[in-house]
This record gives C-alpha cells, sequence and structure tokens, in this order.
C-alpha cells in the first residue's frame, strides 16, 4: 500500500474518512501528543498507538477547559 502519511504515521487516505466516535468531528492529528484531537463539539483527544487510532471514547481524554 502506498500514499503519503502523516508524522503519527497514518495515511492521508484515512485521516480522510475517520471522525470522532462521539460527535463525528473532523480529527486533527497532533504529533507532539500522539493524538488526534477532535475539533467538533466534543474536543475529545484519541490516542495514537504504535500506528494506530485508538478510537474509543474511554480511551478519550478532555481538551474542553485546558
Amino acid at each position: 500500500m502506498t500514499g503519503a502519511t502523516t508524522p503519527l504515521g497514518l495515511s492521508e487516505k484515512l485521516l480522510e474518512i475517520i471522525v470522532c466516535p462521539q460527535c463525528h468531528g473532523d480529527l486533527l492529528p497532533v504529533e507532539a501528543d500522539s493524538e488526534l484531537v477532535c475539533q467538533g463539539d466534543c474536543g475529545l483527544a484519541y490516542p495514537v498507538r504504535d500506528g494506530i487510532p485508538v478510537l474509543l471514547i474511554d480511551e478519550a481524554r478532555p481538551t474542553k477547559g485546558e
């Protein structure tokens, strides 16, 4: 499989199609924290472990109010 990847090792194509499971907002990769941060209403941050996004709401951390 070829294609451009983001700094977190995720393909750009994947980032185009995945959304936040909580509010369906777009996810922005944040390399410094190894996370995908929701740009929607909930603002949850989902960890990326070994190049795999963990899109479980129970594993996410809130970013609103930081």
